[in-house]
């Protein structure tokens, strides 16, 4: 019976979101001074505000992490994260390989697991969490030529991880002369002009790399707003000359340790880990025209040439606000406010001690930000962010302890559930625009909602089957030894204190942004499922809470 109270339980959600001291004794002698007592700092606040900074900065609040965070306070449990070495899944491939018998091969499944495998339980989760956020930027994709390439894969998210906290200067070197990316993009076996075969140097990486790694389309102010003329017209930041004059400088790539000799060896060459490696013979030497006019001389090695490019783009005053606008809304809100923008942009530019690029110091800039600690009090109607889908997924595990029989995560197609899998977007353009808008109250208030480009029907519901199916079916062993299951023991603990039990769920789930008559439901459905045995009943409020509009925003 009181699994027919869910349905109408959740409908009431979905409905509820849319709308001095005393004085001093005469008596007391004139030397005795009295010291007030030093305030107490409230710990459920401090919980509170713990887990928000982890719905930003990891991939879900546990209890542990949770703890930890108040312990240490937010600007030093970042420090401790960005000290911790990285969990590769590299590493972890190459050990589950270890294991497998002759006829055993690497799959998709097994690269996801090695994603699943360090987003539930690796240490590093500040690392783990902007390597992802970066994999929707700096996008390659298992949608493409790859084949069965899940090494080279992995080893390109491990070099996003490793850059996570590093120069973006370096990272975009690493990542332009990353194979994968080579062959995603097609600047791998890249050639210099030549009239008689009817060769010229391919356009897309030179394309890619300004409008989506970098620059992007237009100028920008400081603050991420777009500049414009005295027409107040939009000014391009590049046009079809720049983009072929970065073509020309990306010739002469291919596989490291490839020859003039063996180019069109790939079979012999193939290298999907290493840097690719310039072979002279087929880079143009010619002059190059790149961004604000600057003109890269003739006769330059194709190593010159690429440096010298990179460096070009690094300089322009359009990557501060592009990178750093599409980190924040990646970690913390859709639709920061310029000053939060310009704020950061600052850090990107100058992180204190004269470095411009430092990765490090964005990233801290960001979370340690007054907006991303109080945006949800100060500007409740624009702040937070829709929690992309497979997000949804490792709270869940995080928060109820999730484990498996097999000791291994074997859940190797996301995206049937989420329309998300790790690098497995679509298309170059990631599985969202940052500037994506749905149209109705949001478009017309002139926000964005990025996340909302793969919320469709079909979807939603997938998701949610998804928790009915993690949440209702899974906090008991069914004998699957790949079954992923959440741990309802401590909630179960407080299964008869409704509220000390809610506002446990409140802290784990929802940072504290239960409201009160969100709460008033959830504690009259759950006093009405009495009957029910006590893991249900904790199943039932968690699937009531992950499954509602109010979860749904990451405030």
């Amino acid at each position: 019976m009181y699994r027919h109270t869910i349905v109408i339980v959740f409908l009431m959600l979905v409905a509820s979101s849319c709308g001095g001291g005393a004085n001093n004794s005469s008596s007391e002698p004139p030397d005795l001074v009295i010291e007030a007592p030093t305030p107490t700092v409230d710990l459920d606040a401090r919980m509170k505000d713990a887990a928000r900074l982890l719905n930003q900065a990891s991939f879900g609040p546990s209890e542990e992490s949770i703890e930890k965070v108040v312990e240490l306070g937010r600007e030093q449990w970042i420090d401790w994260q960005m000290e911790l070495p990285l969990s590769s899944q590299v590493d972890y491939l190459t050990e589950l390989q270890s294991t497998f018998s002759t006829e055993d091969e690497l799959s998709r499944m097994h690269r996801i697991e090695a994603w699943w495998q360090n987003t539930l339980r690796g240490e590093d989760q500040l690392r783990q969490r902007v390597a992802f956020a970066l994999s929707e930027i700096f996008v390659i994709s298992e949608n493409s030529n790859f084949f069965e390439e899940y090494v080279g894969i992995a080893n390109y998210y491990d070099l996003l991880a490793k850059h996570a906290f590093g120069n973006y200067r370096e990272l975009l070197e690493e990542v332009t002369l990353s194979p994968m990316m080579g062959m995603y993009l097609s600047m791998l076996g890249n050639e210099k002009p030549n009239s008689e075969r009817n060769i010229r140097p391919d356009e897309n990486y030179a394309r890619e790399v300004m409008q989506l790694f970098s620059i992007g389309l237009v100028e920008l102010n400081l603050d991420g707003t777009v500049k414009v003329d005295e027409a107040g017209s939009h000014i391009s930041t590049y046009d079809q000359s720049t983009i072929e004059g970065f073509a020309h400088v990306f010739t002469g790539w291919n596989f490291n340790g490839t020859t003039e000799q063996t180019w069109w060896h790939w079979w012999d060459n193939y290298d999907a880990l290493n840097p690719m490696q310039a072979v002279q013979a087929r880079h143009d030497i010619g002059t190059k025209t790149l961004l604000n006019d600057v003109i890269l001389p003739a006769n330059q090695s194709a190593e010159l040439d690429l440096t010298q490019a990179l460096d070009n783009i690094f300089m322009h005053d359009n990557v501060a606000p592009f990178i750093s606008k599409q980190l924040i809304q990646r970690l913390v809100t859709s639709n920061p406010s310029a000053e939060y923008v310009a704020r950061v942009s600052a850090i990107f530019n100058d992180n204190g001690i004269g470095q411009r690029g430092d990765l490090g110091a964005v990233v801290k800039g960001i979370l340690m930000d007054d907006e991303a600690q109080n945006g949800h009090v100060k500007h409740p109607n624009v702040f937070g962010k829709l929690r992309e889908p497979i997000l949804k997924a490792t709270h869940l595990w995080r928060a109820f302890r999730a484990y498996s029989p097999s000791d291994r995560f074997q859940q190797g197609y996301p995206d049937y559930f989420f329309k998300q899998a790790p690098l497995a977007a679509p298309s170059v353009f990631n599985f969202f625009s940052p500037s994506f808008s749905p149209p109705g109250v949001i478009t017309e208030q002139g926000l964005v909602a990025p996340e909302f480009q793969i919320t469709t029907e079909n979807y939603a519901i997938r998701t949610s089957n998804f928790f009915a199916y993690s949440a209702l079916w899974s906090h008991l062993p069914n004998g699957d030894s790949e079954q992923v299951i959440v741990d309802f023991s401590e909630e179960v603990a407080l299964v008869n204190e409704t509220d000390d039990l809610l506002e446990r769920l409140n802290i784990l789930l929802m940072a504290g942004g239960m409201t009160a008559e969100m709460r008033e439901i959830l504690s009259e459905m759950h006093n009405e499922t009495v009957n029910a045995q006590p893991a249900e009943r904790v199943a039932d409020l968690v699937f009531l809470i992950m499954n509602s509009p109010q979860y749904s925003v990451q405030k």
